[in-house]
């Protein structure tokens, strides 16, 4: 029986699926329901992150952080990364396996600014540390490094309250310039990237650390050690 104008067909796995504008609708109301949570926990950790900032600059006269950008995944990219994990397609599972859904980069001045954000934010009692990957004392084999934290933060809502889960990712100025010229290379090649130039991205990597320990070290001689707590992770 074939699906009316106003219906959808969707062959799956099982056979023929046939969906009424209606429930096209709820999906898609559910969906945008569920990225909400995501948008709202991301709200929450760039407003952490912008008191810390103001806080730094009115106390220290020194402000770590040099750029802060943030996003929620597309439904396509999300959609892409639940089909390339193999995660089951509920809203359960891709909330338990896919934890960069909303991310927040903060880029900094200098890596010893990077561990001092990271112990800031995640000293706050209503952020939970779920996991902390850092590679920046351990790059990674190509070459990239940075501080990742996936933390949750909790958000009201009329319906009570959730945890969101936010990834947070602290570079510095030469990371983030070396990582964005990776990526760039990676989309031009479909991942494909010819082993000369994978050495000489490498090579890049370990310049920009050196550039980093270089001026940090001037800044030091220059200003004395950086205010505030610093607890490495």
């Amino acid at each position: 029986m074939e699906a009316s104008p106003q219906h959808l067909s969707v062959t799956t796995d099982d056979g023929v699926a046939t969906f009424s504008p209606h429930e096209l609708r709820a999906m898609r109301d559910e969906f945008q329901r569920f990225l909400l949570g995501y948008q709202f926990g991301l709200r929450e950790v760039e407003t952490k992150i912008g008191i810390l900032r103001d806080e730094f600059l009115l106390t220290h006269e020194y402000n770590p952080i040099e750029h802060v950008s943030s996003r929620v995944k597309s439904a396509d990219s999300l959609i892409d990364k639940v089909v390339r994990k193999g995660v089951e397609p509920t809203f359960d599972a891709i909330r338990d396996h896919i934890t960069d859904i909303a991310g927040v980069r903060v880029t900094t001045s200098f890596a010893k600014d990077a561990y001092r954000l990271f112990d800031l934010l995640t000293a706050q009692d209503d952020i939970t540390l779920r996991e902390v990957k850092d590679y920046i004392a351990r790059p990674k084999e190509n070459g990239y490094q940075s501080l990742h934290a996936i933390v949750e933060v909790p958000v009201f809502l009329s319906s009570g309250r959730i945890d969101a889960v936010v990834e947070v990712q602290f570079r510095t100025i030469a990371m983030d310039f070396w990582a964005s010229l990776e990526h760039k290379i990676y989309y031009k090649y479909d991942g494909a990237v010819p082993d000369g130039l994978l050495a000489e991205l490498r090579d890049a990597a370990l310049t920009a650390a050196e550039l980093d320990a270089r001026m940090e070290r001037l800044h030091g001689e220059l200003h004395g050690p950086h205010p505030g707590r610093f607890v490495a992770a």
